[in-house]
């Protein structure tokens, strides 16, 4: 997982005039409205368009406003940097994301794979339908679609490269299903998303559930249809004894989203002590049942994991001060009444903020832009009665979104590497996918139930 806005291979050139119009679109207009803001927003399109990290542009920028206005002293932005890490919640962090790596360093993810192909292998199309069945049960374990993306994909495309499939059918479909990742729980952005909004981590996860199978089924009738129309085959004759032997080898890793999801819901666990849970599950089952991660192995799984997780917090740190200073000068506020004086109608509204996080998720990594978009979108989305917890499923869907779209689109980066495919490539295969996504994140944003109904049986 990265936060840079510089991605291998380079910035598409269609990044810079994006960012030059945007950022002088709103620039013009915090100007025009009399705000100090303008400035803010100026350097860090500025920091970006000059290829600057996305945190380091951010906490650059509010480091220069606060210099420049001075509306207060220089140490509170380190003040608030650091209130923005101190937090509980975001312990899980490091935790879900050891959790995955250490599955995916333990080889779990190919005992998981058998087990999916033996499943539903036998359908047409068979291993598009095993790649988002894998990817279903993996989310239950890792909540990033990049750990996804770069664990599974490695697998999953060299698998249906062998069995005749096209490159870009095997890739696309693989960053599809990457994004159910951090729907279905556990979920790294919704740990962040409720850590902004103070909202309830354990009600985000459960309301992910029935979201992230929807998001499942969508995209298997689409491969269904695709391997209809082009001929795909049926990989594999559906048996029981061959489903018994791989679900027996893979029994003990499938218990891994039952300890998670389980405890949280029974209340045994808070997220955070799940994830930590889930670690130590993880390293019982890859140091001790099947003996496949070695000290050096683990020790160069430590070290990821702590390259991945500071960069993270540092994205969430240095986004804290910029959201700080947005609501300090009550941009929020500003943008609230922008929208409610236009209309009031919820479904208008949720529309628009659903088109603002979509551009936002092409241009910007998901922690940060969840970091800021909450203090900016989610006044709004409660003025007009949406649920926070409904809210932040909408959230992270808009910005999985992101990451399939370029410049950013962080897992088609990796896909591109993996698979020694053109990011060009990648995108043009990952397409089509998009279509079964946007319906099904239509669905959820205008039918509640879809994933308040789990929250509100369990918690409410």
């Amino acid at each position: 997982m990265t936060v840079s806005p510089m991605a291998p291979g380079g910035r598409p050139k269609i990044v810079a005039p994006v960012i030059i119009v945007a950022g002088t679109l709103l620039s013009a207009w915090l100007a025009w409205t009399e705000q100090d803001l303008g400035f803010l927003f100026a350097a860090l399109f500025t920091m970006l368009l000059a290829g600057i990290p996305v945190a380091v542009s951010l906490g650059g920028a509010s480091l220069l406003f606060v210099y420049v206005t001075g509306q207060v002293p220089d140490f509170v932005v380190a003040h608030r940097m650091i209130n923005g890490v101190d937090s509980f919640p975001l312990l899980a962090i490091p935790f879900f994301i050891l959790a995955g790596t250490l599955m995916n360093g333990a080889g779990i993810t190919y005992r998981l794979f058998n087990f999916a192909n033996a499943l539903m292998g036998w359908m047409r199309g068979g291993l598009g339908h095993v790649n988002i069945g894998a990817s279903i049960i993996f989310s239950g374990m890792s909540g990033a679609a990049v750990a996804d993306a770069g664990g599974l994909g490695t697998i999953e495309i060299k698998a249906m490269r062998e069995r005749g499939y096209d490159s870009d059918f095997a890739i696309g479909i693989t960053a599809a299903s990457s994004t159910i990742g951090p729907i279905i729980p556990p979920s790294l952005p919704m740990v962040i998303y409720g850590v902004m909004a103070s909202a309830s981590i354990g009600q985000l996860f459960v309301a992910g559930l029935i979201p992230g199978l929807l998001m499942a089924a969508t995209l298997m009738i689409m491969v269904a249809w695709i391997a209809r129309r082009r001929g795909y085959p049926r990989d594999t004759q559906f048996s029981l004894r061959r489903l018994w032997s791989t679900f027996t080898r893979a029994f003990l890793s499938l218990l891994t989203p039952l300890i998670i999801i389980g405890g949280i819901i029974s209340g045994a666990f808070t997220p955070t002590e799940a994830a930590i849970a889930a670690v130590v599950y993880a390293l019982f089952l890859g140091a001790v049942v099947y003996r496949t991660l070695p000290p050096r192995r683990l020790l160069r799984i430590s070290m990821e994991t702590i390259e991945t997780t500071a960069i993270i917090l540092l994205v969430v740190a240095a986004a804290s001060i910029f959201a700080w200073i947005l609501i300090s000068n009550q941009f929020t506020d500003q943008f609230a009444g922008l929208l409610t004086a236009y209309t009031d109608n919820q479904a208008i509204i949720l529309l628009i903020m659903t088109l603002i996080m979509l551009v936002v998720g092409c241009f910007m990594e998901t922690v940060a832009a969840i970091t800021i978009l909450v203090p900016v979108l989610l006044p709004v989305a409660v003025q007009v009665g949406v649920d926070p917890v409904h809210f932040g499923v909408i959230m992270v869907l808009n910005l999985m979104i992101g990451l399939l779209t370029p410049p950013v689109g962080m897992v088609l980066y990796v896909l591109s590497r993996v698979s020694g495919v053109s990011f060009e490539r990648c995108m043009r295969g990952t397409i089509p996918f998009l279509i079964p996504l946007v319906i099904s994140l239509l669905l959820i944003t205008f039918i509640p139930e879809i994933s308040m109904w789990l929250p509100s049986l369990i918690y409410r």
